[in-house]
């Protein structure tokens, strides 16, 4: 079972090279899916997974310019606050009962359709959004816009370990519509780096961590990643966005029925 592990990591780390969405789309619902993993574990050993991977692309993020510390520091008045209320919510009923298995089941589901919604319409609603500069937030408006999508992702991911990826972006894109690629990416890595651990923490004290599925799937997923990210120069943005807009979708039908 450990080989498959590697194995799924890699397929994963790969995917995440090559579209740059956030690997909790991708594994939460494999380990659920594929290896039966409980909903909870599948969600707390992926946490633990994307604070390290996460933690390396800050870094790399940081040494390049492009994280917006403010934004950041924004986002975790949010975020970090409602991760630490949503696990209290979840030790007081019961991660590893079956109803609430099924809970988290359903909103790994609806986390994993937002994403293809952010995935497809991502470019429509910037397109949107610089033809109507009148409509964009400023000021203290959009602080407060901001600690609220902080909020509101730190609670998608305690329970499912889906939103800082595409989500994210796609919220950030459509708060701060002149930051570059560059910035949005390094910015929704940064600081997804203490929400992830912060949740990971919880589902630690929780007791959903998997410890060697974790060792597995990150020896997989090194590598692909960085295999991933070089691919991805050759191959079409647009198809691969549709490809794993088709497979998400699939997964999350799969998950609620």
């Amino acid at each position: 079972m450990t080989l498959s592990y590697i194995v799924s990591g890699f397929a994963v780390g790969l995917l995440v090279g090559m579209t740059g969405v956030g690997g909790g789309s991708l594994m939460t619902p494999l380990l659920t899916l594929l290896f039966g993993v409980p909903p909870s574990v599948a969600v707390g050993t992926d946490l633990a997974f994307a604070s390290i991977t996460k933690s390396a692309g800050t870094l790399t993020h940081r040494l390049r310019g492009t994280i917006r510390w403010d934004i950041v520091k924004r986002l975790c008045i949010g975020a970090l606050p409602a991760a630490v209320l949503a696990t209290l919510a979840l030790k007081s009923f019961g991660t590893l009962s079956p109803q609430i298995g099924q809970i988290i089941r359903y909103s790994i589901a609806g986390s994993v359709l937002l994403t293809v919604v952010a995935l497809i319409f991502k470019g429509r609603m910037l397109a949107w959004i610089n033809a109507h500069p009148e409509k964009q937030l400023q000021g203290n408006k959009l602080a407060a816009a901001t600690i609220i999508a902080g909020a509101v992702l730190g609670v998608l991911v305690t329970v499912s370990s889906i939103g800082a990826g595409a989500i994210g972006a796609t919220l950030l894109v459509m708060l701060y519509p002149r930051m570059s690629s560059a910035e949005v990416a390094g910015t929704d890595i940064a600081y997804a780096v203490p929400l992830t651990a912060i949740a990971a923490l919880g589902h630690w004290w929780l007791g959903s961590i998997h410890w060697e599925l974790l060792a597995s799937l990150l020896v997989g997923s090194l590598p692909g990643i960085t295999l991933g990210s070089w691919v991805a120069r050759s191959v079409p943005e647009k198809f691969l966005r549709v490809l794993l807009a088709m497979t998400l979708t699939g997964v999350a039908v799969k998950l609620i029925y």
